[in-house]
């Protein structure tokens, strides 16, 4: 199993980043293979509303056609089997659009 962790804080070491590392701590022990990320590592817009991601069939395949900081985060997600976004700021709502 797959675990995605993201961190939308912007401080690294603090109580956000505490509760995410017990959740990634219960995945590891039943055997999950996990991935933390920092959102505030990367440099990204959000939605622009293009709609390129909804298109069937399309060459993004359902992830965003805007190519940023993030994508490659977003091509993980659809490997992923579990997805745990921490702490709602403005910029974990920015890649939430997405």
């Amino acid at each position: 199993m797959k675990v995605i962790l993201v961190n939308g804080s912007p401080r690294k070491n603090f109580n956000t980043m505490a509760m995410l590392m017990k959740a990634k701590e219960g995945a590891e022990a039943k055997g999950a293979k996990t991935e933390v990320f920092h959102l505030y590592d990367y440099t990204y817009k959000g939605c622009i509303s293009c709609f390129a991601c909804k298109v069937k069939n399309s060459k993004t395949n359902g992830v965003c056609a805007y190519r940023d900081d993030l994508r490659p985060l977003l091509e993980k997600l659809q490997n992923a089997d579990v997805l745990s976004d921490w702490s709602l700021t403005q910029n974990i709502n920015k890649y939430m659009d997405l």
